[in-house]
């Protein structure tokens, strides 16, 4: 049985990627041999594997949280003075969301389900 699903991510620098995801809330849970780090918040984990010849401009990498609200996690994202912050919009497909994209070019899609 699938208890849960958990992206994956390469990361040209490991403590930069760090540095960014705890701007966003997360602590690092673990990290192996300067290659892999675990990082997670309340009950949600992302991990990241390094990668050196990852090009930010063409990584095609990303995922997606759903949030309760995302009117106030992008606030609380804005707040932070957070780069490559996109603004919210409600979606064909039932979703009110947005996105950032981290430094390495990992979007992160950010939505909750329209009422």
């Amino acid at each position: 049985m699938i208890k849960s699903t958990i992206p994956v991510l390469p990361s040209l620098d490991l403590d930069e990627t760090i540095a960014y995801y705890t701007r966003l809330g997360f602590k690092v849970w673990s990290r192996h041999d300067g290659d892999y780090a675990i990082l997670a918040r309340e009950s949600q984990e992302m991990h990241f594997f390094l990668m050196g010849h990852l090009d930010p401009s063409e990584s095609f990498f990303g995922c997606y949280w759903r949030v309760d609200d995302a009117e106030a996690f992008h606030a609380e994202l804005a707040a932070s003075g957070l780069q490559n912050l996109h603004p919210i919009e409600d979606k064909p497909w039932g979703m009110r969301e947005f996105a950032i994209i981290d430094p390495h070019g990992n979007l992160i899609r950010i939505g909750q389900e329209l009422e």
